[in-house]
């Protein structure tokens, strides 16, 4: 049988460790305490976290016992970025990012149990370090030309702006938790992105230094579309995990629109399906890509493991409705609103009459188009065709969808949606 070490190589989420030997040999003798660690930078964590929280899934799958840290402390200092100095945010702000994150990442892990997750926040214990304590217990250990040499920190002081001592010293708060970790709860080992590598060293290193004791740590990829592009991204930000910020439908959507390149390591970082099961899709995407089998999975499996059943029918639905497919009538309001971001639209009041809707949404041009599209039976409205004397009657005279909304099409490829204002 496959150790946890061999499970995550063979899905490609091992890029560094310590030493895969010696963690190997440290998983294999028995549980093993370890931790990862998010900070809270927004109110949801986006699908480039799902990494993070999976793998955490998957050490506690295999019997070892997991702590999430939301970082309290670290969430109001910020990791440095390549791209210039963060915005510090406001303490009150990220303790409620904190508890949002909390109640996120505990919904893909067992609560409860021998291996329940552990969840911690690191201002527990540096909030209460004075100015002294930092430097004189645990500054003492870090030399300045390591710290120089990480490559963030590196780039960044060659850069215009420069670094903040604030952002200079995160590497030594993340080393902090690890110890402090280390010393309540056993924890020997610490994962992250790729990109953590340094910070997760850091901790190594202070453990080694002040308790004389071996620690672990291990990186997965940052992941990246085959393009080279931000895995994660759209036109318009991040895709989130909270359905107010990335509805299921557009969620359900990102993954169905996964390039074939990139779909069955999709399918190894996020999901649980074994190596036989994926090598099935793999092929059918080889062999038979048009059918998208390896992205409709991924899609299916994703969106409900985030969102639940339901929200995967809706998504469905919404997107058959979009293609001329569905009953529209069948759709809740949540994923109408969603279907409306998608769509060319308007508000209207409620005296508005249809054929104004249908020309204020864009679906026809003029009153005269309108009446001719109807006479030929080209207009629809909520699937229902309407009739050339339909077309005067007012907006508020005819049922609405929930939250308003009314599903506009001329034929079956133009459709809108407006919604009644009043």
């Amino acid at each position: 049988m496959h150790s946890v070490l061999d499970e995550l190589a063979w899905r490609g989420l091992v890029v560094q460790t310590t030493g895969r030997e010696a963690l190997g040999s440290a998983l294999a003798d028995g549980p093993v305490s370890l931790y990862c660690g998010f900070d809270p930078t927004a109110a949801s964590l986006h699908v480039g976290h799902l990494t993070q929280v999976l793998t955490m899934r998957r050490f506690q799958l295999a019997g070892h016992h997991p702590y999430a840290l939301v970082g309290g402390a670290t969430g109001l200092i910020g990791d440095p970025r390549m791209s210039g100095e963060r915005v510090l945010n406001d303490a009150e702000i990220v303790g409620q990012w904190v508890d949002s994150l909390r109640g996120q990442i505990s919904r893909f892990l067992d609560l409860e149990g021998e291996h329940a997750v552990t969840m911690v926040n690191n201002l527990d214990w540096i909030g209460q370090m004075s100015a002294l304590d930092f430097l004189r217990d645990m500054g003492k250990h870090y030399r300045l030309g390591t710290m120089l040499a990480k490559d963030t920190v590196a780039r960044r002081l060659q850069s215009d702006e420069g670094i903040s001592y604030t952002e200079f010293s995160y590497q030594v708060l993340q080393g902090i938790d690890f110890l402090e970790l280390h010393r309540r709860h056993g924890i020997t080992l610490q994962y992250g992105g790729n990109d953590q590598w340094g910070n997760l060293l850091s901790g190594v290193d202070l453990i080694h230094k002040v308790e004389g004791k071996d620690a672990h740590a291990l990186t997965t990829p940052l992941v990246t579309k085959a393009d080279g592009t931000k895995f994660g991204k759209s036109e318009g930000g991040a895709i989130w995990l909270d359905a107010e910020l990335t509805s299921p439908y557009a969620f359900h959507q990102f993954w169905l629109n996964a390039a074939d390149a990139d779909v069955v390591n999709y399918l190894r970082y996020f999901t649980f399906r074994g190596q036989d099961e994926i090598a099935e899709l793999e092929h059918a995407t080889e062999t038979a890509s048009h059918q998208r089998a390896a992205q409709k999975a991924l899609a299916d499996e994703l969106t409900t493991m985030v969102h639940g059943d339901q929200a995967t029918t809706q998504a469905k639905a919404a997107a058959a409705v979009l293609f001329g497919r569905g009953e529209v009538q069948e759709l809740d309001e949540q994923t109408l609103i969603a279907i409306s971001r998608e769509l060319p639209g308007a508000d209207v009041s409620g005296t508005t009459t249809l054929v104004d809707g249908f020309i204020q949404a864009g679906i026809v041009t003029s009153k005269g188009a309108a009446r001719r599209d109807a006479e030929g039976g080209g207009l629809s409205v909520n699937g229902e065709k309407v009739t050339a004397e339909d077309i005067s009657r007012e907006i508020a005279s005819l049922d609405a969808l929930p939250g308003g909304y009314l599903l506009l099409r001329r034929g079956r490829k133009n459709a809108a949606m407006i919604r009644r204002a009043d």
